[in-house]
């Protein structure tokens, strides 16, 4: 590795951190700043050990550390102190993955509805989180099987199934749920995956 490609590289890593620092710094402080504000209703109750496994991201409000064209997906797994093991993974556009480990804990049990995730890295420390989390399950079909999550301020929103894909009139019906829960439905960003399939 050459100078050059060294310096571009820990630039590329510093503007990821950075962006990520940012986008937290700002849920934290516009949670608090707009803590008057109705919050989306969540679930009813989440069974956590039901809920662990493989969840494929369908479509996300942007955000600042995962690029458009990147499809993603996320590992879960149940742990004996009553947390959730996180495994984020991205996949670029030239199919090379990159990835974030990190735990989720329940803030309201029983029902397990509101969960506050924090990521294994060096700059966690840096980055605060909400004390009503950053997590929030908001719904989530009968068969574990589609779920729709997002944070309390609604900046971010992700909508999950267990496929990599889903019909058309699900997810239809998940953006109608999401618009409901008060988020902006129109700007979300699709995983490249479907667009490429012709699902729409």
């Amino acid at each position: 590795m050459n100078v050059m490609h060294q310096k571009m590289t820990q630039k590329s890593l510093f503007m990821v951190v950075a962006a990520i620092v940012t986008a937290n710094i700002s849920l934290f402080y516009s949670s608090c700043s707009s803590s008057q504000q109705q919050r989306p209703a969540t679930d009813e109750s989440v069974v956590i050990s039901r809920y662990a496994g493989r969840w494929y991201e369908i479509a996300r409000l942007p955000m600042p550390f995962q690029k458009a064209d990147e499809a993603a997906f996320a590992e879960y797994s149940s742990l004996p102190n009553g947390r959730l093991s996180v495994h984020n993974i991205a996949i670029r556009a030239d199919g090379s993955l990159h990835d974030i480990h990190g735990y989720a804990e329940v803030l309201n049990p029983p029902e397990n509805t509101k969960l506050s995730v924090h990521f294994r890295t060096w700059f966690a420390p840096f980055i605060p989180v909400p004390k009503e989390g950053n997590y929030w399950i908001l719904y989530l079909d009968d068969n574990y099987q589609e779920a729709i999550v997002g944070t309390p301020n609604r900046k971010y929103l992700w909508i999950l199934a267990r496929t990599p894909k889903i019909p058309a009139y699900k997810l239809e019906d998940l953006l109608q749920r999401a618009g409901k829960l008060g988020f902006d439905e129109s700007k979300m960003i699709f995983d490249p995956r479907i667009i490429t399939k012709g699902m729409f």
